[in-house]
């Protein structure tokens, strides 16, 4: 069966995840990070996509990113491979790729799913014991979230619209932000988010599902088993 083509749709938010190749790193040393974030940054001027949060892990990293128009996320993160993995080959002395294939991604329905995948990104370091605290003063693991704690103004970042109703000042925004990763997420959330990211399926409520859809006018949710099923009785499993 041929693979369906990726979902994406202007002016929502994906939650995009790039792996390395086994046995690789993402970044051996701040010099890499640095390179990294500046491709992400000349990348989503160029192509028109709005990063909202971000985290380069070992092994991986991480994006919340809204494209401005159609079809704008693939050139995007090919012209942040091309940059990266070319200098890092040069300062490295290695050859070949660095991906494990290509971007992983899925589109969120934002009310329900714009903070969860900010928080989803932002807590991958203290998911994995990389810092020792969700929210942790470290910046051993380049993230946004330092920009949205106020410790710095990242040039990466450019904050939605629903985070900032957190609150009517910065400070308040930033304290609600704190407290909320401090609260942490379920795991349930954790593994609908990542497999979401994986799979390449929708995250939203049915509506949202039966409109992306409509627009799409391919599954946006995978088919259930057995008998075939209207797309909102679809949408209503995908979105409990």
């Amino acid at each position: 069966m041929a693979r369906l083509p990726r979902l994406e749709f202007p002016s929502l938010p994906h939650l995009v995840v790039q792996a390395v190749l086994p046995g690789q790193v993402l970044a051996v040393d701040a010099q890499d990070g640095q390179a990294l974030h500046a491709a992400l940054r000349e990348a989503a001027r160029a192509h028109g996509v709005t990063v909202h949060a971000y985290a380069l892990l070992p092994d991986r990293f991480l994006l919340l990113a809204t494209p401005s128009q159609a079809g704008a996320l693939s050139p995007f993160m090919q012209a942040v491979g091309r940059r990266y993995v070319a200098g890092f080959n040069r300062r490295h002395g290695r050859q070949g790729g660095l991906w494990a294939g290509r971007y992983r991604a899925t589109v969120l329905e934002p009310a329900r799913y714009l903070l969860e995948a900010m928080a989803f990104i932002e807590l991958a370091p203290w998911r994995m014991g990389l810092v020792d605290a969700p929210v942790s003063s470290s910046q051993a693991v380049p993230s946004s979230l330092a920009h949205h704690l106020g410790q710095r103004t990242d040039p990466l970042v450019q904050d939605h619209a629903i985070f900032w109703t957190l609150g009517n000042t910065p400070f308040d925004r930033e304290a609600a932000w704190k407290r909320r990763l401090e609260e942490g997420q379920g795991a349930q959330l954790v593994s609908s988010l990542a497999e979401a990211a994986h799979t390449g399926w929708a995250l939203g409520d049915a509506g949202f599902l039966a409109k992306l859809q409509g627009q799409s006018g391919r599954r946006v949710v995978p088919q259930p088993r057995g008998r075939p099923r209207k797309i909102v009785a679809q949408a209503q499993d995908a979105g409990a």
